[in-house]
């Protein structure tokens, strides 16, 4: 009912309020969207419709000056002429009415404001970051994830989030790598696909829902690969790379219905992706006929000055908007300098209406235009912020992030009585930690710890000692160095606890704001004197638990060849101490994977399993000539797809219904699945293919379907594939999807290296 009113009463203020005299068809709501839209721009000026593309930060500037001359005093000068379009990181329901109020009650045209914020994994109560969700490779728990980020952002006011991030990588020192999917671009798309979906809602009508927001896919395009593992670096790759790995997650969001995309802060072929053309013209608006808008990175319009790609503000305003970008974040350019361009016929009008309808599409879509103040309900923020609902969700998606990578001498699961437990390390009693980078409206020191969490388990003596400080001094979203301690002091009281303990657990890793934006590294290795730490307890107790807290893949040879059990726990969020004890005590049995490959050394980076055979791939004359390095094994500490149970899965009768195919014809892959363990567990079964020729060489392996099996102890499951001509196929140089008969080898298994193999023809 209070919704009602506050619609009819919003309606009654665009008749008859301030003197506003047009007919108001826009508001019809029985018109079609593109009706409306058109009526709208029609009754729009030159700098009304410039406005539209505009979209400044929220309240972060009040106390100062914003970058080149913004502040805070212009942004509401500007909202009050009706010359914004956006706003980010105004948040909650009381701040973004505040600044909703005057859009819609205060400016000519009344358009309502859509509210932007970095809701990436989570908005309070968090989830895994991105990475650690891929190792679930539980599409629906993905969704699911989203679906309450999405919740609590729009009870909070916020109805866009700039996520999912869909960037392929396989570079692990660059630090956004925790924000991705991995380095695999079918799960990167199945993944994309489903964080759309749980953000948006199923179909496009549920874009009007209370609960969903617009998503947002970044970073268009290549981010994934800039060189060195640098953050905001160039890129420099081929075009098969670019369609084949970097543009399949980007094209699944289109297709799953997301309704803007982000560009990203690189150069791609010598031009930055926010003034590439050929991206954001021809493929996605052209070749992919996507109809939402594009929003730059933050002031990536004003970066291509400091690129030398443009030579003045005006040069790089009139770039951006013809090469495709909708929508300037922070720059302060398109609203500065567009209203010019335009009447000196240095850009079209044209490209300005296209810009703006579909801005204004969006917002229509999100219900804004029918009810402005429809996510700013306090009473349903604070019901759903931090719901037990939520935690409980989030908890869930953590236990299925857990990646457990080894586990000898039995140590896992934990006895839940009668042991003596040495619970070592910094990170073990951080609260912070696991909630990551990406954590912007989380509160400081509000996840779970390990301690706590295992301080549950009453049946057990749990000892804690710290052994050091991870860092010197505290480390903030802003920190531009973080230092590592070097005070040893706590090392004898971590030993002394290690020694009179039948079992140690060890908490080890990065700090929270160690990986993340602009957080890139080039030693992999745990982070300060941790190493050392854990070498001095093996001395004294080698009955060691390893658990990582981390945000990408980290070099451990030392602890992969000693260490007996280690648990790759990443930076699982609010819930993340529960999801930890409740693994180790075997309340869940780990069913987590990898979705990117664990290096043995820095050295080895970019790794990646889905590389290409070279013309000296093994060693067969036994002699130095052959593609390896002569200090290592090339082979990846941890491959692609990798991950144990507490279980135990046999594979066997791996069939292809016939061992021919002509084009068009579906290829059906089966193979049965055992539990031959003491535990009920969960198995992801993967399906990988290899071309052994084509006019393009092809990877040695692609993945190209997964199934995640519920198998009770001694079940047998038959799992089945079905592969068609959009998983054999490839694209060539020039972007054409092409199939091509030839002979095909398939590996049906547990990880991207050891499984069940067969063949078959496709004429």
């Amino acid at each position: 009912m209070k919704k009602q009113i506050r619609k009819y009463a919003f309606l009654l203020l665009i008749v008859f309020g301030n003197g506003y005299a047009q007919t108001k068809k826009h508001m019809d709501t029985k018109k079609p969207i593109e009706e409306r839209i058109s009526l709208l721009i029609k009754e729009m000026t030159l700098e009304e419709k410039v406005g539209q593309m505009n979209q400044y930060n929220g309240f972060w500037d009040v106390t100062g000056p914003a970058p080149k001359g913004g502040s805070a005093e212009l942004k509401y000068e500007h909202l009050r002429k009706g010359w914004v379009g956006s706003m980010l990181t105004v948040r909650g329901v009381k701040e973004v009415r505040a600044v909703q109020k005057i859009a819609v009650e205060e400016t000519r045209l009344r358009i309502p404001l859509i509210i932007g914020f970095d809701v990436i994994h989570g908005y309070k109560t968090l989830s895994p970051i991105p990475l650690a969700e891929a190792a679930s490779w539980d599409l629906e728990a993905i969704k699911k994830s989203a679906a309450i980020a999405a919740d609590e952002a729009s009870a909070s006011g916020i109805n866009w989030t700039f996520a999912p991030n869909v960037d392929i990588t396989n570079d692990a020192r660059w630090g956004r790598v925790m924000e991705g999917a991995g380095e695999d671009p079918y799960l990167g798309s199945k993944i994309g696909y489903a964080r759309i979906k749980g953000f948006q809602g199923e179909t496009m009508a549920d874009l009007a829902k209370v609960n969903t927001i617009a998503a947002c896919t970044k970073h268009f395009a290549a981010y994934g690969y800039v060189e060195a593992g640098l953050e905001y670096n160039s890129v420099d790759m081929s075009n098969s790379k670019l369609y084949n790995s970097v543009l399949p997650p980007f094209e699944a969001t289109v297709q799953a219905g997301v309704r803007t995309f982000m560009n990203s802060f690189n150069t791609l072929n010598g031009i930055p992706a926010t003034g590439n053309a050929f991206l954001q013209r021809d493929i996605l608006k052209g070749k992919w006929k996507f109809d939402g808008f594009v929003v730059s990175d933050y002031a990536s319009i004003r970066e291509m000055i400091a690129h030398g790609y443009a030579k003045d503000e005006a040069d790089a305003t009139a770039k951006a908007v013809i090469a495709g970008s909708d929508m300037d974040m922070e720059s302060y350019l398109y609203v500065a300098k567009l209203v010019t361009l335009v009447k000196e016929g240095k850009v079209k009008e044209a490209l300005i209406d296209d810009a703006v309808r579909r801005i204004l599409r969006v917002k229509f879509e999100l219900g804004l235009f029918d009810d402005p103040y429809r996510y700013c309900d306090e009473k349903r923020e604070k019901e759903v912020v931090g719901s037990k609902a939520n935690n409980d969700g989030v908890l869930d998606m953590a236990k299925k992030s857990i990646v457990l990578l080894k586990n000898e001498k039995n140590l896992l699961p934990l006895k839940k009585s009668g042991q003596k437990i040495a619970l070592i390390g910094a990170l073990a009693n951080d609260k912070n930690s696991p909630l990551g980078s990406w954590r912007i409206a989380a509160d400081d020191n509000t996840a779970v710890s390990v301690l706590e969490a295992m301080q549950q388990y009453k049946d057990n003596q749990l000892t804690f000692e710290k052994g050091a400080d991870l860092l010197s001094q505290k480390a903030t979203f802003l920190t531009e160095t973080i230092f590592n301690t070097t005070d040893k002091s706590g090392f004898e009281a971590a030993k002394t606890a290690a020694k009179n303990a039948d079992v140690v657990v060890m908490v080890l890793g990065e700090y929270g704001f160690q990986s993340g934006e602009a957080r890139s590294r080039t030693d992999l290795n745990l982070p300060g004197i941790q190493q050392e730490l854990l070498e001095e307890i093996y001395k004294v107790n080698p009955n060691i638990v390893l658990v990582l807290n981390n945000g990408r893949p980290l070099t451990i040879p030392w602890a992969a060849q000693n260490i007996p059990a280690i648990v790759e726990g990443w930076q699982l969020g609010t819930q993340a101490g529960n999801a930890i004890a409740q693994v180790l005590y075997g309340d869940y049995n780990p069913s987590g994977k990898l979705p990117i490959s664990f290096p043995r050394n820095v050295g080895q980076v970019p790794i990646y399993y889905n590389k290409y055979s070279t013309g000296r791939p093994i060693d067969s004359d036994k002699n130095v000539f052959w593609s390896h390095y002569m200090d290592v094994e090339k082979t990846p500490q941890f491959p692609f797809g990798f991950g144990l149970s507490y279980t135990k899965f046999d594979y066997k009768n791996l069939k292809i219904n016939k061992t021919t195919f002509a084009k068009r014809e579906k290829i059906e892959v089966s193979v049965d699945v055992t539990n031959s363990g003491n535990y009920d567990g969960k198995e992801v079964v993967q399906l990988y293919i290899h071309d052994e020729f084509a006019s393009i060489v092809r990877p040695i392996k692609e993945l190209k379907g997964f199934e995640l099996v519920n198998l009770k102890k001694g079940e047998t499951k038959t799992v089945h594939f079905t592969l068609t001509e959009r998983e054999l196929g490839f694209y060539d140089n020039n972007g054409n999807y092409l199939v091509e008969p030839g002979v095909f080898n398939i590996m049906v298994g547990w990880n991207s290296n050891e499984g069940l193999t067969s063949k078959f023809e496709l004429k």
